[in-house]
């Protein structure tokens, strides 16, 4: 049996967390994000979907 590829969503900032509230900063940092056109690959799970609806405005999903 073949094991089972976990699914995954690459994302890139696009925006500045300047001026943003706190609890988007903190869920960029969550992300893995942290400066503008810095990328970062994470499992495709519900928490991180949610995470990134959150900050929408701010990342790009690439894939």
């Amino acid at each position: 049996m073949a094991k089972a590829v976990a699914k995954t969503v690459k994302l890139e900032q696009i925006a500045s967390a300047n001026r943003r509230p706190a609890i988007q900063q903190a869920t960029l940092i969550g992300l893995g994000l942290n400066r503008i056109r810095k990328q970062s690959e994470l499992r495709d799970t519900p928490a991180v979907r949610g995470m990134i609806a959150k900050v929408q405005h701010l990342v790009r999903v690439i894939g």
